[in-house]
């Protein structure tokens, strides 16, 4: 029988438990004991690049945040991608 486990099935998962994990941190930055997972580091252009061609106008633009929520959930994610 073949696993049906593959890279894409745990970038999604990874990407998911990113997701998720910065959306809760986010939902407790005002709560005072649950403060601390919404703790992390912004990184990334500050200002977007601006290429105006005429016609054509691209703005490229890229910030991370890495908080405690969010590499938990990451770390949740990969657990269940070794469950499943």
């Amino acid at each position: 029988m073949k696993s049906s486990k593959n890279g894409w099935t745990l970038f999604l998962l990874i990407l998911a438990g990113i997701v998720l994990g910065g959306f809760i941190g986010s939902l407790t930055a005002n709560v005072s004991g649950l403060d601390w997972l919404n703790y992390g580091q912004s990184f990334g252009l500050e200002n977007p690049i601006v290429l105006s061609l005429g016609l054509l106008v691209l703005t490229f633009g890229l910030t991370i945040k890495v908080t405690v929520a969010s590499t938990l959930g990451m770390i949740l994610a990969i657990l269940v991608y070794r469950w499943i």
